[in-house]
């Protein structure tokens, strides 16, 4: 643990968050894997105290500062295909109530960065019957519910097109009792997850953010 009293706290958390957005936008590393990581870098210690750590809005907030300064002229192109390819799948299963989450969401998705959906109905074994009908080979893994109740199943396969680096897609599968509540934005108006509609008005209006779209 820190115990050097010279610690700035607050320039401490700074530099963590941006030492892990860059290794979350240039080597496609988690969120919580870079911070720890970032720490090690920054403090030289193994485990800090936490106040010491950035949360993870101040460390998207510097992946979104560090996309606009190195990643500029590639960025918003990924972005922009891997929303077209979330909405594609989303339109695909609107029979299980999709719902698109993470880095494609928020607008910091790069070259490596997986689509994350939420599919909330009264069997989810549906959604595994509607891919083997469809011919796609998937993995089944578990996801941390996003309430923190347990465990959900998730299925994960690879989008392959034609001249294009493949994507990786993550279905992550809920009951519909699930999402009651769960599509209202937090305290700071940051929408978790949204529907096939806002995602559809993202891409007209690429600049907005997921809670003006869906307004």
């Amino acid at each position: 643990m820190i115990r050097k009293p010279h610690f700035d706290p607050q320039r401490v958390r700074e530099e963590i968050a941006i030492a892990a957005a860059r290794m979350i936008a240039e080597d496609g590393l988690d969120y919580s894997t870079a911070k720890r990581k970032a720490a090690r870098q920054v403090v030289g210690e193994s485990k800090i105290g936490g106040d010491f750590l950035p949360d993870n809005d101040q460390i998207e907030e510097e992946i979104r500062e560090y996309q606009a300064i190195f990643q500029s002229d590639s960025q918003p192109a990924v972005l922009r295909r891997m929303r077209e390819a979330a909405l594609d799948w989303m339109e695909k299963l609107a029979a299980f109530d999709p719902y698109l989450t993470g880095a494609v969401l928020n607008g910091t998705a790069g070259e490596h960065s997986d689509i994350h959906l939420q599919c909330f109905c009264d069997n989810p074994k549906e959604v595994a019957i509607y891919l083997l009908n469809a011919n796609i080979q998937y993995d089944v893994s578990e996801t941390r519910h996003f309430a923190g109740r347990g465990y959900v199943e998730t299925l994960s396969f690879l989008l392959r097109e034609r001249g294009e680096e493949p994507m990786g897609v993550h279905i992550a599968l809920y009951s519909t009792d699930d999402l009651r509540g769960a599509v209202r934005a937090d305290g700071r108006g940051k929408q978790a997850r949204t529907n096939a509609a806002t995602v559809c008005a993202l891409l007209d209006h690429p600049d907005s953010s997921p809670l003006e779209a869906g307004s």
